[in-house]
């Protein structure tokens, strides 16, 4: 039941992008505005700020959507779009640990000191950025996007290996909303025409608290960071 949740979840957001895609072609034909699609693997791993709970280690996952820009210069553009990223983190704690699972009215779940907690998280965000890019020089163009990006979280599980848990839902734990920073830089090989390929490496940063502090939990911030090797095309 819960794959076929989540195949549904994904295939709607494909619909999303699919919807947005033709409308933007319709958009470009009128305005100075470009499209693009990527597909970032990424690497995840959690800061705190309290020396009693730690990141335990990154973990792999994705980003992948659709970007938008609109050029005001020849070099300078305002940068936006729709994504969705998964992607996920082990944090551990040096006393015992209560979490709350999905259902408030379930027993909450103890864990040992030391034991890691694998959280695996996926937002919808939408990135507000602006792009600098340099003349052609050949077939490359160097570019760089600085940005925000407000997310909301669509789904949440957690891991806990030492207790055989496994994909027990974690949205009591997790925080809806967040605000991350953004930093891409790279190279787009023009392909002919508008079409260009793309290629560079991100590095994005919550600034805001993941997870809420449930009971007895310690106060702590956690913050999720993330490095990606952007893969895409730009129309």
């Amino acid at each position: 039941m819960e794959s076929h949740k989540r195949k549904y979840a994904s295939d709607k957001f494909i619909l999303l992008l699919l919807f947005f895609f033709f409308i933007s072609l319709n958009i470009r034909a009128q305005q100075r505005i470009s499209i693009g699609l990527h597909f970032d693997p990424l690497i995840s791993w959690f800061g705190s700020d309290i020396s009693e709970v730690k990141n335990d280690g990154a973990r792999p996952g994705i980003n992948f959507g659709l970007s938008f820009n609109k050029s005001f210069t020849p070099n300078y553009s305002f940068s936006t779009g729709v994504n969705l990223v998964s992607a996920a983190g082990r944090l551990s704690c040096s006393d015992t640990t209560r979490l709350e699972p999905y259902d408030s009215g379930d027993e909450l779940i103890t864990v040992p000191p030391g034991e890691a907690v694998l959280y695996k998280i996926q937002y919808v965000e939408v990135p507000l950025g602006l792009k600098l890019k340099t003349n052609q020089i050949g077939y490359l163009t160097f570019f760089s996007d600085v940005g925000v990006d407000p997310k909301v979280m669509v789904g949440g599980k957690m891991d806990i290996p030492a207790l055989d848990i496994e994909g027990e839902k974690a949205m009591e734990e997790l925080k809806l909303f967040n605000l991350s920073y953004h930093i891409v830089a790279g190279i787009e090989y023009g392909l002919g025409g508008n079409t260009a390929a793309i290629l560079g490496l991100g590095f994005e940063n919550n600034f805001l608290d993941i997870t809420k502090d449930n009971g007895i939990q310690p106060e702590d911030k956690i913050t999720h960071k993330m490095i990606s090797i952007r893969l895409g095309i730009n129309f």
